[in-house]
């Protein structure tokens, strides 16, 4: 689905292909009756015309109020036919198809997101081109999935019934222009097509020069499309975060630079909405002269002059120029919809970009090596032997960089608890994530424990909306954990308080997101990870926003209840945790010194006692 043309067949060519093709035969059926009560209502509108012009004439009309009547009368069934049921009933049909559309969709690309491969974590990484070019990570990739798909699915099946739409009016209009076509003085040697002649040849004239102004503006209209998209985006992303780090910003009285930053990503909007509406209101304007001329210029021309020959008669010419202006509006959809196919172009172009970069992420080492070095090596080892890690060098984007980190060889036994050591910035919580295969750039040997299962705690904790039990059974479904499971987990990490909430969403109306203190969620992760019982845990900083009590009784409720866990942990603190006897937590210290990390025994971290300091004996002199 890289392609324009693979986006709009995938889901015809999927295992939802009998509900694609049923609603898009319905579509067209629809569509064709459509086009063929056109017919009927030009003639309708011709018999009505006549009717009207005639009604004094009673030579030819006997009664003339009711042959005015029946012409009106057919006139109003077929429109209410066509209108209030062939349309209602397509519009019906077409939305169906939009929605079901929409939702295989957005289920390809939620999958493709939220793979194994962790691809919603390697899209927000800039790539780069063909010839190498770093390229910007796609911006935006919630509005993509969701406003940018809704629009595209949306324009193809508008597009897609107007092309079959005009097709459908030069088979049926064209027949009947035909059948009523006659001579016309002048041409004779075109004989009884002479009118047709000149009305295929208004049409061929009229609507392609017309439609070349359309594809003019709709260039204009297209570029504006993306960069409005790109620019309410970025606004809608900027506000979306200030709610999630509104203390922050409140704590440091930063709402005059949060507001000249929303005041400069709006005037963006602003701007290119500006240049937008100047050119809509042009468009529209081309469009309403374009469909006065059509209707009231271009499609009574052809038959003007047989009728002024007496050729044929009022009904005729009016019916004649009925259907050639049904023809121009069909075949005039283009121009019509152009500002619907320049959003539809824009939309497309956002959902196949980051449909590419999706494409391109599957094989993360390849996607990496394009802007950098990625020579990772991963495997898996029996568990026994615990984890190892060799002739790791870890670096940032760039092909000439250098290592910032370099490990020779780290081994975490099984059931080992190690500390890592080390001032901010030095590298302990990139070792981390680039054991968990997380950090793109550096090459090494890193060989998991088979058969274990892992967890990783970060410091700072994000709650989705969900409920309680749920968020505590994470990443498992809740239904595969009992109640009762989730609510001795809460208990052993310190939430005890809450467990009358389990099945709750919300407390007093707001999330749990903003009822937990950062102390609180990073026990709630404590809870998750005593329900789980993972063999393997890496903590990055998961107690910071706990205090020197909390932090002991989170190490505690680990060694309590996770017997033989391995544990990797970074902390702030220059000594780790130990317990209220004493007694250490860690085994072992991982100590990151001048891009290097060498592992030792935790006793050698102990801070050394200063020797005693010796006041020099003070003499006193006896007197004589």
């Amino acid at each position: 689905m890289r392609s324009f043309w693979g986006l709009m067949r995938a889901y015809w060519f999927s295992d939802s292909w009998k509900e694609a093709w049923f609603l898009t035969v319905v579509i067209a059926l629809l569509t064709a009756a459509a086009s063929k009560a056109s017919v009927w209502m030009a003639e309708a509108s011709g018999e009505l015309v006549d009717a009207i012009a005639f009604f004094h004439d009673q030579e030819r009309n006997t009664d003339p109020l009711q042959n005015l009547l029946t012409s009106a009368g057919t006139l109003f069934l077929l429109v209410l036919m066509k209108d209030a049921g062939l349309i209602a009933i397509r519009h019906l049909a077409s939305s169906t198809l939009h929605r079901k559309w929409r939702a295989w969709l957005d289920g390809r690309f939620n999958e493709a997101l939220l793979d194994g491969n962790h691809t919603h974590f390697h899209v927000q990484h800039g790539g780069a081109d063909s010839a190498g070019k770093p390229q910007p990570a796609p911006d935006n990739v919630d509005q993509r999935v969701q406003e940018s798909i809704k629009g595209m699915t949306g324009g193809a099946i508008g597009l897609a019934m107007g092309v079959f739409g005009v097709a459908m009016s030069l088979l049926f209009v064209g027949q009947k222009l035909i059948e009523t076509s006659t001579v016309v003085g002048g041409l004779e040697f075109l004989g009884i097509y002479g009118s047709a002649t000149l009305a295929f040849a208004a049409v061929a004239l009229y609507v392609p020069v017309n439609t070349l102004i359309a594809l003019k503006l709709g260039g204009i209209l297209e570029r504006l499309n993306i960069a409005i998209q790109r620019a309410e985006g970025s606004y809608r992303g900027e506000l979306t975060t200030l709610l999630r780090r509104s203390f922050h910003v409140a704590a440091a009285r930063g709402e005059q630079v949060q507001k000249a930053m929303h005041r400069r990503l709006y005037r963006e909007i602003d701007g290119t909405w500006s240049k937008l509406n100047w050119v809509n209101a042009g468009y529209q304007s081309f469009e309403l002269v374009y469909n006065f001329v059509a209707a009231r210029i271009v499609a009574y021309g052809p038959g003007l002059l047989p009728y002024a020959n007496g050729s044929v008669s009022l009904k005729s010419y009016v019916t004649g120029a009925e259907l050639v202006n049904s023809l121009i509006v069909q075949c005039s959809w283009f121009i019509h919809v152009m500002p619907a196919i320049a959003s539809l172009k824009a939309n497309a172009k956002r959902v196949t970009d980051l449909a590419q970069v999706i494409e391109d992420v599957r094989k993360p080492d390849d996607f990496y090596r394009l802007t950098g070095q990625s020579e990772f090596q991963y495997s898996t080892q029996h568990a026994v032997f615990g984890l190892t890690v060799r002739q790791l060098e870890l670096m940032h984007q760039g092909d000439d960089m250098v290592p910032f980190l370099t490990v020779a060889n780290l081994r975490f036994r099984r059931g080992e608890w190690t500390f890592l050591k080390g001032p901010s910035g030095c590298g302990k919580t990139s070792l981390l994530k680039a054991i968990n295969g997380l950090w793109p750039y550096g090459r090494g040997d890193i060989a998991l424990p088979e058969g274990v299962r892992s967890m990783y705690a970060a410091q700072e904790v994000k709650l989705p909306p969900l409920s309680l039990k749920a968020l505590v059974c994470l990443p498992d479904d809740a239904d595969g954990h009992t109640g009762t499971r989730a609510a001795a987990a809460l208990h052993k990490a310190g939430l005890g308080e809450f467990i009358e909430y389990l099945d709750e969403e919300a407390r007093e109306g707001r999330p749990w997101d903003q009822v937990l203190s950062g102390g609180q969620k990073q026990k709630l992760v404590l809870a998750r990870i005593l329900l789980h019982k993972p063999d393997l845990l890496f903590l990055d900083e998961a107690t910071g926003a706990l205090d020197p009590a909390g932090k002991v009784a989170f190490h505690q409720a680990l060694k309590v209840n996770c017997a033989g866990i391995t544990v990797i942990s970074v902390m702030h603190e220059a000594e780790p945790p130990r317990s209220s006897t004493g007694a250490h937590f860690y085994d072992s210290v991982v100590t990151f010194e001048a891009g290097t990390a060498a592992k030792g025994p935790v006793e050698e971290t102990k801070p050394k006692r200063a020797a005693p300091i010796v006041q020099p004996a003070r003499t006193r002199t006896l007197p004589a």
